[in-house]
């Protein structure tokens, strides 16, 4: 199978990362400790692409791993819903955070937690028959997301040269956040995107507040009112990679298909009225 790992980093990551295997076990019946329950033989059919089974148990676990810089987001995530689905050895947290700093991400804090990302995803990726490449969830505006994220992508670019590396990167708004640092830590991680990517899906966050404030504007968008339009996206696009189809079936072919030259690889997608 062709087989994608998935490594959200950051805070945004995780709870993009959270609402979008919420999405993928509805969509392929199982429930939120990993065991099958549904009833349509095409929704095991490519299962392994993002799921490994446990053998002996017939219960899936993700292909991911959840990286923060801080502990708070990973420890929500290991005590909420879909605590249970994930390996514990897939939790990679620093402890002092990057505090909105992309060279705290990239140079120091970062730096440090680097080869323990890395090892865990050794251990992924020798699970894998034929590994199609690596997915990252993360947001521009922080400082572990940028930081920490720009980082990763290259080090993964230098260790997989011939992997897909895909991210889906959500770009800063003053409507959502008023950080001020955030346009800084996007520039700062923008050309690392460029270099070391074959394609980044850009998330609008005015974009999605906007979408979210036609459909109720009768109250305040909220962040996890976001996350999942977002995790719609995601589902969306890896449609083709989890179901059998005759196009996009990878992620390879869907680059080949939408990019018209390397370097220009930035793609949006698009909320029809």
């Amino acid at each position: 199978m062709r087989e994608i790992i998935n490594i959200q980093v950051g805070q945004a990551g995780n709870q993009v990362g959270e609402s979008f295997w919420e999405s993928i076990l509805l969509e392929h019946g199982l429930d939120k400790s990993g065991q099958y329950h549904g009833d349509n033989p095409q929704q095991l059919d490519h299962l392994d692409v993002y799921f490994t089974e446990i053998e002996g148990y017939r219960r899936f676990v993700p292909r991911s791993i959840q990286v923060d810089l801080e502990s708070g987001v990973c420890n929500r995530l290991r005590s909420g819903p879909l605590g249970g689905l994930f390996r514990p050895d897939t939790f990679i947290n620093g402890e002092n955070g990057a505090g909105n700093n992309f060279a705290k991400g990239h140079y120091t804090e970062g730096a440090e937690l680097v080869d323990s990302i890395l090892e865990v995803l050794r251990k992924q990726v020798e699970q894998c028959e034929a590994l199609q490449g690596f997915q990252l969830l993360h947001s521009l505006g922080g400082g572990s997301g940028s930081g920490l994220g720009s980082l990763l992508l290259a080090k993964l670019r230098e260790e997989a040269p011939d992997r897909m590396l895909a991210t889906f990167s959500v770009f800063p708004s003053p409507k959502v956040s008023d950080t001020v640092v955030e346009p800084y830590n996007t520039v700062l991680s923008l050309h690392q995107l460029v270099d070391n990517t074959d394609m980044t899906i850009c998330v609008d966050n005015e974009a999605l507040y906007d979408v979210t404030h036609r459909l109720n504007p009768q109250s305040q968008p909220e962040f996890h009112q976001l996350n999942r339009l977002i995790a719609q996206v995601m589902t969306g696009v890896s449609t083709t990679f989890r179901f059998p189809g005759q196009l996009n079936g990878d992620m390879r072919k869907m680059a080949m298909n939408l990019i018209p030259f390397p370097r220009m690889h930035f793609l949006t997608p698009r909320v029809d009225e």
